[in-house]
Order: C-alpha cells, then structure tokens, then sequence
C-alpha cells in the first residue's frame, strides 16, 4: 500500500509538471522559442489566488478563473512586449530576454509582497473535497491528488481536440510547420502566437493552484525549479508535442517521488536529471518525439 501511496503522490505531483510543461511545448512548438519565464506567470498567478481566495474570501472556483484572466493578460503582454520585437532576432537573445524576463517578475514579486514565504490555504480544501479512503482506510489519497490528476486528464484532452479540431487550432499547426508558409496562406501569425502564449499562461494559473494546494508554500521563487522540471518534462517526452509533455511530466513525477521515498531525498533532483540525460542519448527527441529533417 505504501508504494501505492508514492506511486499516486508521484502521478499527482507528475500531473502538475505536465500542466505546466503543456505549456513550454506548446510555445516552442509553434514559436520556436523556450519561455523560461513561464514558472514565474506560475507564480503570480499563484499569488493572485492567495489574495483572492486566502486574503478577500471568495469562491474557490472565482478565485482560480481571476487567475487565469491575469495570467492571460500577463503572459499576452510578456509577448509583445518582450518577444515579438524578437521574432527575427538570433534564438540566444531571445533566451536571454526570457531569462530577463523571469528574474524581472521574481523582484517585482519581492518588491510587492516581500521575499517572506506565506502560507498557501488550498483552494481544493476549500471547496470542501474530502479524501479518498481506499480498501478499508489502508490507503488515503488526497482531494488535492485527485482533482491535480483528473484536471490535468481533462486539460491536455481539451487541448488536443483544440489543436487538431478548431480553425485556431488549424493556424498553430499551420504556423508550428512553416511560419511563412502559413503567412502567405493568411494566417495571422502574431495572434496565433499570442494566442498560444495566452492559452499557456492560462494553464499556468491553473497548475499554480494546485500545486500550491499540494505544497502550501508561496514565495517569489515558487515557480523557478517546477518551471525548469517542467521544462525538462517537455524535452523528457518530446518537445512540441502535446501528449509528450503530458507523458514526461506524469513520467518525471513518479521518478522524483519514487527516488525520494526509496534511494535519497538529496539525490531525487539528481536523479531526475540523469533520467533525462540517458533517455535523450538512446532518443534525443525525447519519448513521444518526432525527428524533423532539415534540408541544407
């Protein structure tokens, strides 16, 4: 039953690395470009949650949708302001101002609410999910494990059917293909691109929430090491595939869980990123992967 317990707690946890690697592959698959700056629309969006929901009272549900609308405005204005005007420049500039980026709304974050840690009331909590008692109370499983899953279940299906069924959808294929192509085809390529960092930036507020319900700590720096997991999550399972990133996530999650409970939690980190590392020797593009052929 214990390894169960892990197992599940891996999954859950897994869950939200996917949520929020859904993101970064989402962005890179159709802008070609690596958001690092997507753990901390994490966490402003985490902190909007906690003034909202812990601060003024209101509605658990209403609280994660304001979430979602700012991170949305945030991650749309990030685009336009800090990306677009690099859509032509050399991809290390743009990782660097996306780096820029992401230290930028850690200080603001500080200079806002201090760099003291708070603590996180969990918004599952307080809707009044209970837990899940299995073979006679042997096994618990957290309310904040099961809606983490089945959200994350339910989001990555939803985002599928999106791509590949709506005309918006068709766009972010089109544009992931051949940016130029689909210009000339006429697509609007800005507002797809922002269209997806909005989309992102939504997920983000969401997987925000539950993560900071499944570890209620909240700081300026909560979202740096889920950000950069998730990443590696995205590359683990195919970078600018949808279900990779869902597979690596889930995938990533197990592994940190299972290593901290069975070898060391000091070496979990570490063990995380061999994993990586092995797999993208015997496969570099990842799990789910495609290998794309460049004509020169």
């Amino acid at each position: 039953m214990q390894f169960l317990s892990y197992l599940i707690s891996g999954i859950s946890l897994g869950s939200v690395y996917a949520l929020i690697a859904l993101g970064y592959t989402m962005v890179y698959g159709i802008a070609k470009m690596l958001n690092f700056a997507h753990g901390d629309i994490i966490m402003i969006g985490s902190y909007v949650i906690f003034f909202a929901f812990g601060g003024f009272g209101w509605n658990p549900i209403l609280s994660v949708v304001v979430s979602m609308v700012v991170c949305t405005i945030l991650g749309t204005v990030i685009e336009r302001v800090a990306y677009r005007p690099l859509r032509e420049a050399p991809s290390l500039a743009v990782l660097i101002t996306a780096i820029g980026v992401s230290y930028l709304l850690q200080q603001v974050a500080q200079l806002m609410w201090s760099p003291d840690p708070k603590s996180f009331q969990s918004i599952v909590a307080g809707a009044g999910l209970k837990p899940l008692e299995l073979f006679g109370g042997k096994l618990t499983i957290s309310a904040e494990a099961i809606v983490t899953i089945i959200a994350c279940v339910v989001i990555m299906v939803a985002l599928t059917a999106f791509v590949n069924h709506t005309v918006p959808g068709h766009a972010m294929l089109a544009v992931s293909e051949d940016r130029g192509a689909a210009q000339l085809m006429g697509v609007n390529v800005n507002a797809t691109i922002a269209l997806t960092f909005a989309i992102g930036s939504a997920l983000a507020a969401v997987a925000g929430a539950l993560l900071c319900s499944s570890y209620p700590t909240l700081s300026p720096t909560t979202g740096a090491m889920p950000g950069i997991k998730a990443f590696v999550a995205a590359v683990f399972g195919g970078i600018g595939s949808i279900p990779g990133a869902f597979l690596g996530g889930v995938l990533l999650g197990v592994i940190e869980n299972l290593s901290k409970a069975y070898i060391s939690t000091q070496l979990s980190d570490a063990i995380v990123f061999l994993v990586l590392i092995v797999v993208l020797v015997v496969k570099p593009t990842g799990l789910l992967g495609k290998k794309i052929n460049v004509k020169v």
